[in-house]
């Protein structure tokens, strides 16, 4: 009996990051234990055809961790704002839409997602599209995307994995840009501690086949706070800790990374609000 046919897929550089994230979640899905429940997650790994295993170690809870993060706050918008239009930037290969349309929030939200043009072919060709979900094939930092953007019944944007990735600058005009273009509205985002982010800048390597690009642009939990009073149209900030983990010790570290003395070594979960 013939198996179907998986799709070749070749990614470079900081989108190739959207193959590893998927590995992590699709592994969590697959325990009988799992934190997280995406099978869209699973179905795309198994119909990709890539080496995996170039990138070292993906049994990790992270991944799996930050995207029920991610759903959490957009549910909580979506449930004040059932005919929102989530906007996810440089969406990659997550599988959030699914997930948020199977958990109970209601189908009536709109979701545009904003990724280069190669990640939007993959997820033409790999992922369904039902008639609330629009693509677009550009830059997250290219702000035509904004005049897609249904406003009337807000708005909640998420850049998952992205900032990071972005030169200082650039990151900062897009958080402007969002804040001045979007009152009412939301944006999510993550940053890694700036001591990961000097380790990926020197080549900091997963396996002996990968190494994680490099990450430009971080915020201390202090510089996030200050967004408030520096950034134009974002009312307040909110530094969210991170959902329960597998493991007392795990979860023990992640109960205790807001304490100040962590400030300097723990990533930030960041929610923005737009007046």
């Amino acid at each position: 009996m013939s198996s179907t046919p998986r799709t070749k897929v070749a990614l470079t550089g900081v989108s190739e990051t959207a193959l590893l994230t998927l590995q992590v979640r699709a592994h969590e899905a697959r325990r009988p234990d799992g934190l997280i429940d995406d099978p869209m997650a699973v179905q795309l790994v198994d119909s990709i055809d890539f080496d995996f295993g170039k990138f070292g170690y993906t049994r990790r809870q992270d991944m799996a961790l930050r995207a029920l993060l991610f759903d959490r706050m957009t549910a909580n918008y979506l449930r004040d704002h059932p005919k929102a239009t989530v906007v996810a930037l440089a969406e990659g290969l997550q599988t959030s839409f699914y997930r948020l349309d199977a958990a109970g929030v209601g189908h009536e939200f709109r979701w545009l997602t904003v990724d280069l043009e190669p990640m939007i072919e993959i997820r033409n060709k790999l992922l369904p599209k039902p008639d609330r979900v629009t693509r677009c094939a550009q830059s997250a930092l290219d702000f035509s995307w904004m005049d897609q953007v249904q406003t009337e019944d807000g708005v909640f944007i998420t850049a998952e994995g992205l900032l990071m990735y972005l030169q200082p600058d650039e990151a900062m005009s897009l958080i402007r840009a969002c804040a001045q273009r979007f009152p009412g509205g939301q944006l999510m985002f993550d940053l890694p501690p700036s001591f990961f982010a000097f380790l990926t800048r020197r080549g900091m390597p997963t396996s002996t086949r990968y190494r994680v690009p490099p990450m430009p642009f971080t915020l201390s939990p202090g510089q996030l706070a200050d967004l408030a009073h520096t950034v134009p149209g974002v009312r307040t900030v909110r530094d969210l800790p991170m959902p329960p983990a597998r493991g007392v010790v795990l979860n023990a570290l992640l109960r205790a990374q807001h304490l100040p003395i962590f400030d300097p070594v723990r990533p930030v979960m960041a929610l923005l609000e737009f007046g």
